[in-house]
């Protein structure tokens, strides 16, 4: 038995919210560790469909304690709201299945209009991230700057006002160079108190009780967000999100140690999709792209935007497989490729003549990349709902070896539908 870490392996998107929620089956506690609502994890159990931003995917299942760590940054009226949400679907949400790190720092108002100044100002001059304009960034920015309000400040009056004040010092002076009115303090302060009693009876000292559960030995389920290519230090930078997605985070998001964390699995798409700006070899802007986006329903969870669509890039995944240590992939979406004639994988690219087997980390470098293709056969039968190997057409199994061979993991588990139960199992991660 050993406890499982689920990590993006691309662009994010890759459709962790079921894998996640067919594993939290098997798992005692499920913990997000890093991000912020700008995660979009859509779970259907029983043909309900739960969307979730910032709580871990446990809460949906019934006898799941769901813990969101240190790691994370908390937008206060957000789980508030997705609480509520989900209390309107029959899904009940207490202290008893829900804690919150006491550590965790949180998303102010003044940190969701920061980010929306700031895109606004990049859009006029061509700079933009794309982000999700939720005060993500800026939060962590607050966080490494050792100015941030933390969960545990809520329950500390006294000291919350100069925190409070500090704060401001430097949000206010970005606010006048960027010709926006000041906030008061006492703005912030009726923001916090109107929101600490319903945040506060969910605080938990999270490496406390996870290392309790460790040592009685729960099964813990590591929950990520976005992918690795959205990496603040591994992604393709600047267009990435504000925090480190690989694997290794779910230690110091969480407060276990990295000997704690067992089973890497990688979510990885049959095609390669991303939101917002930003390089993308095999992006496809052809019929084949929109057969691919319209067949997989590629639309952001959070944002409705509409993902740009590829071929599988099996040298990014190599890439996300060496950086979070990847121990096996949960492969999804294969039945989106049905019907298509011959399928493309990337296995390098060219740049500046040369044949390279990496994207490399500079901007520039990233655009010019272009993408060297392998060619397979595609099939026509369909592999919806397959739930074994015998299920799958002869070329479908083709393709997957493929795959497997070009990222150097294996497939530990295959999906065939959104549905949970439309899963193929090679490998039990709980089980390696």
């Amino acid at each position: 038995m050993t406890n499982v870490v689920v990590v993006g392996s691309q662009w994010g998107d890759e459709g962790k919210g079921k894998i996640v929620d067919w594993l939290s089956e098997r798992a005692d506690i499920v913990v997000r560790f890093q991000g912020g609502h700008n995660a979009g994890h859509t779970l259907v159990i029983d043909g309900v469909s739960y969307k979730l931003s910032l709580l871990p995917s446990g809460v949906v299942r019934p006898g799941k304690l769901a813990v969101i760590g240190n790691g994370v940054v908390i937008d206060p009226h957000a789980l508030i709201a997705e609480i509520d949400k989900l209390g309107k679907q029959g899904v009940t949400i207490t202290p008893e299945n829900l804690r919150v790190a006491d550590n965790a720092t949180l998303i102010l108002s003044l940190h969701r209009e920061l980010d929306g100044f700031r895109e606004d100002a990049a859009s006029n001059s061509g700079t933009k991230i794309g982000t999700t304009r939720r005060g993500i960034g800026p939060a962590y920015e607050d966080k490494v700057g050792r100015r941030a309000i933390r969960v545990m400040d809520l329950a500390d009056l006294e000291t919350l006002p100069a925190k409070v004040d500090r704060l401001l010092t430097h949000h206010n002076a970005l606010r006048r160079g960027l010709g926006e009115p000041e906030i008061s303090h006492d703005a912030i302060m009726l923001e916090l108190s109107s929101v600490a009693d319903k945040v506060l009876p969910f605080m938990e000292t999270v490496w406390v009780l996870l290392d309790k559960a460790r040592r009685k030995g729960a099964r813990i389920l590591f929950e990520g967000a976005q992918g690795t290519l959205l990496d603040i230090d591994h992604g393709t930078y600047p267009f990435v999100t504000s925090s480190n997605t690989v694997a290794g985070q779910a230690a110091a998001g969480s407060g276990m140690g990295p000997g704690s964390l067992g089973y890497i699995l990688g979510i990885t798409k049959a095609y390669t999709t991303r939101v917002g700006e930003g390089p993308f070899p095999t992006e496809l802007h052809d019929e084949i792209g929109q057969f691919l986006g319209e067949r997989g329903h590629e639309f952001g969870t959070v944002t409705g935007r509409k993902r740009r669509c590829g071929w599988f890039d099996a040298a990014l995944v190599r890439q996300a497989v060496a950086a979070n240590g990847i121990t096996g992939i949960a492969l999804t979406k294969l039945d989106v490729l049905d019907g298509l004639e011959e399928l493309k994988i990337c296995v390098g690219y060219t740049l500046d003549g040369q044949q390279i087997d990496h994207l490399p980390a500079s901007q520039a470098q990233q655009a010019s990349a272009k993408p060297v293709y392998v060619t397979l056969e595609g099939w026509k039968e369909s592999t919806v709902g397959a739930r074994s190997w015998a299920d799958l057409p002869a070329q479908a199994i083709k393709y997957v070896r493929q795959v497997e061979e070009l990222i150097g993991a294996p497939v530990a588990l295959l999906s065939t539908s959104p549905e949970r139960d439309d899963t193929i199992l090679v490998t039990d991660p709980f089980e390696d």
